[in-house]
């Protein structure tokens, strides 16, 4: 699939494309703070593969593919399917020479974006949009058999931008906010289930203040499935940069296959 320029513009008002660039200047920013999250996500994907043979792998949320081992599993013959809302143009130069990939431009909360800006976008009183509780999540279908499934590091972040769109331009209290978030993780794991699959999401946000009081909030609001094999690990997340309220977050991150 490839976006005409109207929904490009759609993507564009909602912040995906500030956002992928937010996230790969970041991690220049924390000068190789990420670098043992990101190494454990390269391996628990290839140990997985190892322990699954598949022919072809489909990876949800592949973004600047630093947490994914794309030349190793090419090595092993596998098809590799990248699938992105947005794929920077440095990733499409970097596969342009590897065979067997494949880029596919898709939005894997199954239209959630679209839906989000046909009824979040109404400014008028008689059809704004109450509730997100009127939002239709529904669950990913992929164009063809996406083969062993990836969702890296994605499940928490499907929510980010739709739910900072909707909370202005919608109605609603934290209760239906929380549902509405919990939907859409749902549906993320309920399409994971299906197949055979790796999951790797950060589970909490641990927040050190510059008091020295930590927090921890969780971030996976359902119920993750039984897991054939899992670890886990703390991904520094702003281990060399604070943010505006000096406030520092690191993040516990679980990786599952099953």
């Amino acid at each position: 699939m490839t976006y005409d320029l109207p929904y490009r513009r759609v993507l564009h008002r909602m912040g995906y494309y500030n956002y992928q660039r937010g996230l790969i200047y970041h991690h220049l920013d924390e000068e190789g703070s990420w670098n043992s999250h990101l190494a454990n996500c390269r391996a628990f994907i290839l140990n997985a593969v190892k322990a699954h043979q598949p022919s072809r792998v489909t990876v949800l949320g592949s973004g600047w593919l630093l947490d994914f081992p794309l030349r190793e599993i090419v090595d092993t013959g596998a098809e590799v399917f990248l699938v992105d809302i947005v794929h920077p143009p440095e990733v499409r130069e970097q596969i342009r020479e590897l065979p067997g990939v494949t880029l596919v431009e898709d939005d894997v909360s199954g239209g959630l974006i679209r839906e989000i800006w046909e009824k979040g976008r109404r400014k008028f009183l008689f059809n704004r949009l109450k509730t997100p509780d009127e939002i239709d999540v529904r669950e990913f279908r992929p164009q063809t058999d996406p083969g062993m499934l990836v969702s890296l590091n994605i499940l928490t972040q499907l929510e980010n931008l739709p739910l900072e769109f909707l909370k202005k331009r919608s109605g609603g209290d934290e209760e239906s906010w929380l549902r509405f978030r919990i939907r859409i993780q749902e549906k993320h794991i309920g399409f994971m289930k299906k197949h055979k699959s790796v999951l790797i999401t950060d589970v909490s946000e641990i927040i050190t203040e510059s008091s020295g009081r930590v927090s921890e909030l969780p971030s996976v609001l359902a119920d993750l499935p039984e897991a054939v094999q899992s670890e886990e690990w703390t991904w520094h997340f702003e281990k060399k940069s604070r943010d505006f309220f000096r406030k520092k977050s690191d993040f516990r991150v679980r990786a599952m296959m099953f």
